[in-house]
């Protein structure tokens, strides 16, 4: 699921694409391209297209002055790229989940870097082909070095596109060294290529040697800079998948903060009570994250009314509650009995003109809403049994709550 968006970084409205997986999203990462790159270039868009096949949403978007973003190129610099960075993972976390992931091409790793401190949920950092520091890219319009300290700017050609660089690009890069990296307090992957031209593999050494442990390093073998090759892409997003989930929940914490601890399913901490559940929204539209003090899931509503189809509807988890309790009551029957059943099997529907003879129906013209719920089972039972059987169904705890006089009380806590 490809979705255009914008944010505000500064005074510049920035463009960006996020692109999220059909099912459940693992965590949310954000890609930081290349310098005077685009979201669109082939890498960014190849790794994330298969980071999204397994399951992790990926944004990626044009720094200030490129692409399709605001701005004026020649007043960018790296503290601005920073900045924009800032400001894609501020609406992340607003519009969706902060990133627990990011990811940065060359200049963009240099970026990753300097941003991940201001990132607290980021629990880990990807640099492919990235320079140890920003004032490495100097090196790209060295013979121009001299025109922009003596006439404050130049035009220089870089990859076969004009670009005006001014001198407080220089003076800002130079502000950079590598002492963040050996504070990042977050795993880190280090990927490069040892025959990349534009960044040599010596810059991988020094972003290692700097920083501190979890670390990993991955070579790229053959690949260029810009991983032309698909395959060289796809590779470095697997190993990023494969990678990132040692480090990284595979379900976001959804919870609230104001009970006991304790560990889902996933083997994630949340904070939900026994007996409780909580439901929180996920996108602000239809899809909402459930959570209880052992399991994580979603509901959603069908794409046919403008949800995402990522989890039941409100409607299916009423009917697998009532399903699941009749199973189990069911089971526990057969069990203390002693009865031959090796399967059970419950459908349930849900109508709201439900029209079937009834004693209800006859002072209601329209019909009553109702369930249906129909019950088969793998085993040998006689007429009495049978009789029996289904009388234990509408004995299940939920079956009970149903038809009590249920009063729901709401309170608004804020």
């Amino acid at each position: 699921m490809r979705e255009k968006v914008e944010f505000v970084s500064g005074e510049h409205k920035l463009s960006g694409l996020l692109e999220s997986p059909e099912s459940d999203v693992k965590f949310y990462a954000l890609f930081a391209h290349c310098f005077t790159c685009g979201k669109d270039i082939a890498a960014a868009s190849r790794i994330s297209r298969a980071l999204v096949s397994k399951g992790i949403a990926v944004l990626r978007f044009d720094f200030t002055g490129l692409g399709n973003s605001d701005g004026d190129f020649a007043n960018s610099n790296f503290s601005s790229n920073i900045q924009d960075l800032i400001a894609a993972a501020d609406f992340l976390r607003t519009e969706y989940k902060a990133p627990r992931l990011l990811i940065g091409h060359s200049l963009g790793g240099a970026a990753v870097l300097g941003v991940a401190q201001h990132v607290e949920e980021a629990m880990a950092v990807v640099t492919i082909g990235a320079p140890s520091d920003a004032a490495h890219v100097a090196h790209n319009f060295a013979l121009q070095l001299d025109d922009i300290e003596q006439n404050g700017k130049a035009e220089v050609n870089l990859a076969g596109r004009v670009f005006t660089i001014e001198k407080q690009f220089l003076d800002d890069i130079k502000r950079y060294d590598t002492s963040h990296i050996g504070q990042l307090r977050k795993a880190l992957l280090v990927m490069h290529s040892p025959i990349d031209s534009t960044v040599k593999i010596s810059e991988a050494e020094k972003i290692y040697q700097a920083a501190l442990h979890p670390k990993s390093f991955v070579s790229l073998d053959d690949a260029d800079h810009l991983l032309t090759n698909k395959r060289d892409a796809e590779y470095a997003a697997d190993v990023i998948a494969a990678w990132s989930g040692r480090y990284i929940d595979s379900q976001e914490n959804h919870v609230a903060s104001n009970h006991t601890d304790s560990e889902n399913t996933t083997g994630v901490k949340n904070n939900v009570a026994k007996g409780h559940v909580l439901v929180e929204e996920k996108n602000h539209k239809f899809t909402q994250h459930v959570s209880t003090n052992s399991h994580y899931w979603l509901a959603d509503e069908p794409t046919n009314v403008g949800g995402n189809n990522m989890g039941p509807d409100p409607y299916e988890h009423l009917l697998a509650g009532l399903g699941a309790c009749t199973a189990m009551t069911l089971r526990m029957y057969a069990v203390r009995k002693n009865l031959p059943i090796k399967h059970i099997k419950v459908e349930l529907t849900h109508s709201r003109n439900y029209q079937q003879d009834c004693q209800q129906c006859e002072n209601q013209s329209d019909g009553i809403e109702a369930i249906v719920r129909e019950i088969s089972y793998e085993g040998e039972l006689d007429i009495a049994q049978k009789a029996r059987f289904l009388e234990i169904a509408d004995k299940c705890p939920v079956h009970k709550t149903l038809h009590n006089n249920v009063t729901v009380v709401s309170q608004l806590l804020n």
